[in-house]
């Protein structure tokens, strides 16, 4: 499936930073990547398909390294530098990064859908907090459960479980 290539990059990236970061380090659904409460950066995938089939695809990661300083209208930014505190190479780290995604690629490639579908889950980024959203013009408190096979956002709310796609539903601070 779709999604399943976006749980591969997502949990590359984070195999791959989380020796530096640790289990702060998040996966905001669907394919942002967060340290705390802020964002360290995402991930874009352009799938060509053929049928029902990815034909091939074209990945965009854009990771916050060493950035010292953001735009006032990006306050939410955070930069593995401003973690850290010390700079760190490039190369290494996007070694790291293509090393990962490889690794997690060929589970993907060898069936292990089951896998990585859970380790994606465990990292996610609000996985069963209560927290406040936004669906279009409501305000809701609801706890993020897990997402679908298909990527859908799975969440409880006190209208039971629901659904959401991406554009339907909007992460609130709180």
């Amino acid at each position: 499936m779709q999604f399943d290539l976006t749980r591969t990059i997502s949990l590359g990236i984070i195999n791959a930073l989380e020796p530096f970061l640790g289990e702060k380090l998040k996966i905001k659904w669907p394919n942002d990547i967060y340290f705390g409460d802020k964002k360290l950066g995402g991930i874009l995938i352009e799938n060509v398909l053929q049928g029902s089939q990815i034909k091939n695809s074209v990945v965009g990661i854009g990771l916050n390294i060493n950035q010292e300083v953001f735009p006032l209208e990006l306050p939410g930014a955070v930069s593995l530098k401003q973690i850290l505190h010390r700079d760190y190479d490039l190369k290494f780290i996007l070694s790291e990064i293509c090393k990962n995604i490889e690794a997690v690629y060929l589970s993907l490639k060898s069936g292990r859908y089951d896998a990585i579908r859970n380790s994606y889950k465990e990292r996610l980024y609000r996985l069963n907090e209560k927290k406040y959203y936004r669906s279009g013009e409501r305000v809701f408190e609801g706890r993020i459960t897990g997402v679908t096979d298909e990527g859908l956002l799975l969440m409880d709310t006190d209208g039971g479980e629901r659904k959401y796609n991406l554009k339907e539903i909007e992460f609130l601070n709180n």
